[in-house]
This record gives structure tokens, sequence and C-alpha cells, in this order.
């Protein structure tokens, strides 16, 4: 799934940097039990702007990750709101993700 996934991927300019698939058993088949290959679940990096060994720019959840880090909050208590440019933000990236993967505009 990841191979045929980031040679899609990379096709549109995305490196699919990582992911998760979660699988279970269902009348003893395998099956997929969460989603896959989404701004939440995997790391998605713009291939022309790739630089070996240095932070990359994301179109995924690493921005809110970022954000959050940078408040102090301590992971141990409910975090906080979000402001608005964050959430704006974060929702134009899973947008140029969308476009960029499928080819299609996002429309609401």
């Amino acid at each position: 799934i990841y191979e045929k996934a980031s040679e899609y991927a990379l096709k549109r300019d995305i490196i699919i940097a990582d992911t998760k698939f979660e699988f279970g058993l269902y009348n003893n088949e395998i099956i997929i039990i969460d989603e896959l290959l989404t701004p939440d679940s995997s790391r998605f990096w713009p291939a022309s702007k790739y630089e070996p060994g240095k932070p990359q720019p994301s179109f995924d959840k690493q921005y809110v990750r970022d954000y959050l880090e940078n408040t102090g909050w301590d992971k141990n208590s409910d975090p906080p709101n979000l402001p608005e440019n964050v959430i704006e933000e974060t929702q134009r990236k899973y947008i140029e993700a969308y476009e960029k993967i499928t080819g299609k505009k996002f429309n609401f």
C-alpha cells in the first residue's frame, strides 16, 4: 500500500515521509481498521522543496504540533484552544495536499 501510494504521490510533488496503517482481524481476514494516507496519519512533504537534514515544510498535522510545542503546553492537561490563524493555515495545508494528490480543486 505504501509503495503504490508513495509512487503516486511523488508524481504529484509529494513525499510521503511516513505514515501509519492499522489492521485488524475480521472473520479471520486481515482488514484495514483506521484511516490511511491522510494528513492526520502521515507526513506529507513537498518534493520540490525537500532538503535532506533540514526541517521540512509539510502538508500535515506537524504544523499544529509545532504550534503546540511552542506554547509550552505540558501534554498532561487539555491542549490550549488553537488560534484562528493556526486553524486556517492547517486547513490551507490540508487542502493543498488534497489538490496536489487528486488533481482536483477542493470545494466546500
